[in-house]
């Protein structure tokens, strides 16, 4: 990576971060916002992967199918397999009218996107909304989802420096070949030494153990995201999702591995702590 786009990702890091931390801090309509931005912006970047393809998403109203799913995380109005039903209806008969290309393209390719990126980023909702809105307890969903945030962060970071420096073996170069198993177990410690430090500083209310096993979802499942963002790119053609954010590609490339790991995070929270 050259030294202008390293800077370039420094500058978007300084600014981005700080935001997201206080969004995330904050919780409520703000953490909502942040969310729902980011969802957004990425289900935009993934019909113009899929575009390459000649599949034609329903754009707007995919959208408008993502941020129900999101404020109902939030604000519980209904059901989710009544909104799951609605939408389903809803986008299978709007397709009548489209009359563009293949419709059995263009509705698997919106099913796609509406389920992959609108209700794995619920779940981020979910995670943040975990403790009770009540007292000092409801910011103990910041400081885990700020924790997770971070450990992914430096996960990735240190998968990208330690493949640099170290990577021999290939991890799976058929969807992505700069990546190495060297670097993938550099990421996977640092993901869950990331998170020890995170209790010894701020999670005090979970025990060792279920620290330890959030940063083994981070280190392990956060990268099967990233794989799983790379095999849809490179079917398409396409190095980054977009141009949106300078040095570091598009909105779904920064957040492609949280989308994975945070879902699963929320399920081992909600049935096993």
């Amino acid at each position: 990576m050259s030294t202008s786009e390293n800077l370039k990702r420094v500058i978007v890091a300084i600014v981005a971060i700080p935001v997201i931390l206080i969004a995330t801090y904050l919780g409520g309509y703000y953490f909502l916002s942040f969310v729902s931005i980011i969802s957004l912006l990425s289900f935009y970047e993934f019909s113009l992967i899929a575009k390459n393809k000649d599949a034609r998403t329903n754009l707007l109203f995919g959208e408008i199918i993502i941020l129900l799913f999101l404020v109902n995380q939030f604000k519980g109005f209904i059901d989710t397999t009544t909104l799951i039903v609605i939408s389903s209806l809803f986008l299978l008969t709007f397709e009548l009218f489209r009359n563009k290309d293949s419709a059995i393209l263009n509705l698997g390719v919106t099913f796609l996107g509406i389920f992959y990126i609108g209700i794995f980023s619920a779940s981020l909702i979910a995670l943040r909304e975990f403790y009770p809105y009540m007292g000092d307890d409801y910011y103990y969903g910041s400081y885990l989802v700020i924790s997770v945030f971070i450990s992914t962060w430096i996960g990735d970071s240190a998968a990208y420096y330690g493949g640099t420096a170290f990577g021999n073996h290939k991890l799976f170069p058929r969807v992505s070949p700069n990546k190495s198993w060297e670097g993938a177990i550099f990421g996977f410690i640092f993901s869950v030494l990331t998170m020890i430090l995170a209790k010894l500083i701020a999670l005090d209310f979970l025990n060792l153990f279920n620290v330890v096993v959030i940063g083994i979802i981070i280190g392990i499942v956060g990268p099967i995201g990233d794989l799983v963002e790379s095999l849809l790119k490179r079917d398409s053609a396409v190095k980054d999702s977009s141009s949106f954010i300078p040095g570091h590609g598009g909105f779904f490339d920064r957040f492609d591995s949280l989308l994975f790991s945070v879902p699963v995070i929320w399920m081992y929270l909600r049935y096993f702590v």
